[in-house]
């Protein structure tokens, strides 16, 4: 497809004006969200480039759809993509636009992005790519805007212009046809990875400054071309970041996510405010937020509880979980040697934390924890210590490996797992090592407390 230049007439601006009235009002209330992002790991074993989805009822804590895999992927261009946006349209509908790039070849140039419609989440269609613009250079990491001024949407990316990364800007009614591209938001250094959100007057836009690595806030009262200020100190977590992902949530308040690559690939780390005008974000710990496995750039939007039942039963929920850490929220349960342990997330091979927690082997009304990636070995215990061994089918390893799951000894809303066969002791971690072992102090109470996530 070329470079579309169309001029659009006061009839056509008109016609879509009339299209974009549809009342807000009539749309259901947002009860939930839906993430959108592809997926890497620090050794690439979990690396693909389709569009995965995940839901969540609180904004922080995710449900992986479809078992994690792409529910659609791009068959044009790379064949492949990066930084998935996803924008609630005018009308309630869904439009989908994605950075063509299948992998980690930037020096790639390329001026299209990937784009696919959808009513309501369920199935991805009409698509298509549409040229940005014909510069050497690449087209990353979209992301759009109503701008009710000019009754049009803005898709504003990142390409090298006059020697650096800055943010151009397309206007559009129906994301096929575009004007010509117009500089966004060139401050004087080069930047990446724009996030824009709209709130009444202001239109904030979230971004990675490439000169210090750390992400700021800008804000606009017209969300014009070059009329945005940076009103934010940096921020950052982990040692590298990128890809700010803004979000007003349901409730009012304000989150922001960014996308960590150091000091190893693929982790999210959060802040919140309740005033995004006052440019002050608070650390979030990483007990209260679960990223979806393996996500990578991704946006949000939010979502009516019809649309969230909606997407689960098209694409469906997790064969398995994992067992996230109380005290040390970045890490969980996992194998490694046949040993159980808590190690950092994110890791390779990352499925050695994947469970399918299925009836006690040897009460149905206990648990038994099966691992995904050695089928048929169980975690239990032997002289205390815990272990991945295959199922013998002995009674004694159908005891070793049942426990009975609790309220979180440490918190109620998360979970301990006491063991079937030496009932006063309960599953726990002692120097980052599974064991079970009696729990009475405040210390173990927090070691032997995990939330059962996806």
């Amino acid at each position: 497809m070329s470079l579309t230049r169309r001029a659009f007439t006061a009839g056509t601006l008109a016609a879509a004006a009339g299209m974009f009235s549809l009342p807000r009002a009539a749309l259901a209330a947002n009860t939930a969200y839906l993430m959108a992002y592809f997926t890497e790991s620090p050794q690439m074993q979990g690396a693909n480039y389709g569009l995965h989805l995940a839901v969540s009822q609180d904004g922080w804590n995710w449900t992986p759809l479809n078992q994690n895999n792409p529910v659609v992927t791009p068959t044009a261009g790379t064949l492949g993509l990066r930084d998935p946006f996803v924008l609630r349209k005018q009308d309630g509908t869904f439009v989908v636009l994605a950075t063509d790039l299948n992998g980690t070849n930037f020096g790639l140039n390329n001026q299209y992005l990937h784009v696919w419609d959808s009513t309501n989440l369920t199935a991805f269609t009409g698509y298509r790519r549409i040229q940005m613009h014909t510069l050497a250079t690449h087209t990353w990491a979209p992301t759009a805007f109503w701008d009710a001024s000019r009754g049009q949407y803005g898709i504003v990316y990142s390409a090298v212009n006059g020697g650096r990364d800055l943010f151009q800007v397309n206007y559009t009614s129906d994301f096929r046809a575009v004007s010509a591209p117009q500089i966004f938001f060139n401050p004087g250094f080069g930047v990446l990875d724009g996030d824009i959100v709209v709130d009444g007057a202001t239109t904030y836009l979230y971004y990675k400054n490439l000169n210090d690595g750390y992400l700021y806030g800008a804000r606009s009262s017209s969300g014009a071309p070059n009329s945005f200020s940076t009103y934010t100190g940096g921020l950052r977590q982990g040692t590298a970041i990128e890809a700010p992902l803004l979000l007003k949530a349901n409730d009012g308040g304000w989150r922001l996510w960014g996308d960590s690559f150091g000091p190893v690939n693929n982790d999210y780390y959060a802040w919140s405010t309740s005033n995004v005008g006052g440019g002050s974000w608070s650390v979030m710990n990483q007990r209260d937020y679960t990223p979806p496995l393996n996500a990578k750039h991704g946006s949000i939007i939010g979502i009516s509880a019809t649309e969230y039942a909606g997407a689960i039963s098209r694409w469906g929920t997790p064969a398995w979980v994992r067992l996230k850490s109380s005290n040390f929220p970045d890490r969980y349960v996992r194998h490694a040697n046949r040993i159980g342990r808590i190690d950092a997330y994110p890791f390779d091979p990352y499925q050695d934390q994947l469970w399918r927690m299925v009836a006690g082997l040897a009460d149905s009304a206990g648990v038994s924890f099966e691992s995904v990636n050695y089928p048929g070995s169980y975690l239990r215990h032997y002289n205390y210590a815990i272990r991945l061994d295959p199922n013998d089918n002995t009674a004694t390893f159908r005891a070793d490996a049942t426990f009975y799951r609790t309220a979180g000894l440490a918190d109620s809303a998360w979970s301990s797992f006491r063991s079937y066969n030496v009932p006063t002791r309960y599953l726990r971690h002692y120097d980052y090592l599974l064991r079970i072992d009696p729990i009475s102090t405040a210390t173990e109470r927090q070691d032997a407390t995990f939330r059962v996530t996806s």
